[in-house]
């Protein structure tokens, strides 16, 4: 197995590079989660031929020992079917005292084995005898031999320790080289939205590992129907695949694809970490994290049966220096509250528009066709003809 780079094969582009303005908010300098003061993210992805797809994103909220200097956190459910390890502490307390790793479904328990092994190792823990590793998943069984669960200890503590302030690696990358996006190549994405003065001046930062379904928009433009028709309805409802993006591997007397390649466009899960550098406690964070479903179903996003639909936020205030920041009114969330819908909606278009084509352990599944879309996207006025 072998790190690779997501540039690996094709040149693309951002949302915003293109042309396509969600929102009304400025973003930060690197329009990413890293605009968030402190916040690093690292990746290491997994790849091992045409078989395993996959990989580890690690997100830190600052570079010291996250378990001494725990941040104010809060987590929040959209739709359930998933695995997101040490969430109920998180609940209870507040707070958020491990890096936030994200990986494959079957990956999450050695995932965070290897957390405790970083946090535990980490000096001034010497004697620490709890510790709770924060761990989410999507399945990205489709492009990835997920069975063989193929993510080493190694993996995690090489995607923490190169966690960086600096810019980040989208697309088909670490946690996201796997995924799948309302039927074509999902991964990692992010973005970030910086209040002006009067309203702040606070930073709010998304990334996510998109791999739900759902019908695609862009801005309000019907992306999805157009491209490649509805799962719920028209003349291509009954076809297996009614998404151009998925090509599932055939063989056999018949040619029939393998039966558990059958992908439904309507399932699927998204994991979502919301940052800011406002001094916000559990309850307003729990506030903020109800935000970025919003900005999920902005893009068509449906938080359907079989989705795992997650978000955590946090604060890059520790809890320490916390009650020593002003307060903030509960008046003074709507804007925080529209930077995370308008960063969760622009985060999860960054994740496909810069995700390459990805062949794999049942099929291949294409890159969202950019000309084709950038054609809708005019046709709607969403960007200049």
């Amino acid at each position: 197995m072998a790190a690779v780079s997501s540039a690996e094969a094709q040149e693309r582009r951002s949302a915003r590079d293109l042309g396509v303005v969600v929102g009304v908010l400025p973003t930060g300098p690197l329009n990413q989660i890293t605009d968030v003061d402190g916040v690093r993210v690292g990746h290491v992805t997994v790849t091992s031929g045409d078989t395993i797809n996959t990989g580890v994103t690690a997100v830190l909220p600052h570079g010291g020992n996250i378990f001494q200097e725990k941040v104010p956190a809060a987590f929040v459910v959209g739709n359930g079917f998933g695995k997101f390890a040490g969430t109920t502490q998180v609940q209870e307390l507040g707070e958020l005292e491990s890096p936030v790793v994200l990986t494959c479904t079957l990956c999450v328990p050695r995932a965070a084995d290897a957390v405790m092994t970083y946090l535990l190792g980490l000096p001034g823990n010497e004697n620490v005898r709890s510790v709770n590793p924060v761990v989410a998943e999507t399945n990205d069984g489709f492009l990835n031999r997920i069975r063989l669960r193929p993510i080493t200890e190694t993996d995690v503590l090489a995607a923490i320790a190169g966690a960086d302030t600096g810019p980040v690696e989208q697309g088909s990358v670490g946690a996201g080289r796997g995924t799948i996006a309302f039927g074509w190549k999902g991964g990692i994405g992010t973005a970030s939205r910086r209040l002006p003065e009067e309203l702040g001046g606070w930073t709010v930062g998304v990334l996510v590992q998109s791999n739900h379904g759902g019908v695609l928009a862009i801005d309000g433009a019907p992306v999805g129907e157009a491209l490649s028709g509805s799962p719920y309805g028209g003349p291509r409802e009954s076809a297996p695949y009614p998404r151009a993006g998925m090509r599932p591997r055939t063989g056999g007397a018949a040619g029939a694809e393998p039966a558990d390649a059958r992908w439904s466009p309507q399932d699927g899960s998204i994991i979502m970490v919301v940052a800011t550098d406002a001094p916000l406690e559990h309850r307003n964070l729990e506030r903020l994290a109800r935000r970025a479903l919003l900005g999920l179903g902005r893009g068509g996003g449906s938080m359907s049966n079989g989705s795992g639909d997650y978000v955590i936020a946090f604060s890059s205030v520790p809890v320490s220096r916390l009650w020593d920041a002003p307060r903030l009114p509960n008046a003074a969330m709507s804007p925080i509250f529209q930077a995370a819908i308008e960063a969760t909606e622009e985060a999860i278009l960054n994740s496909m528009f810069l995700a390459t084509t990805v062949e794999g352990d049942l099929g291949t599944v294409e890159a969202l066709p950019l000309d084709a879309t950038l054609d809708v996207l005019r046709q709607h006025g969403v960007v200049p003809r």
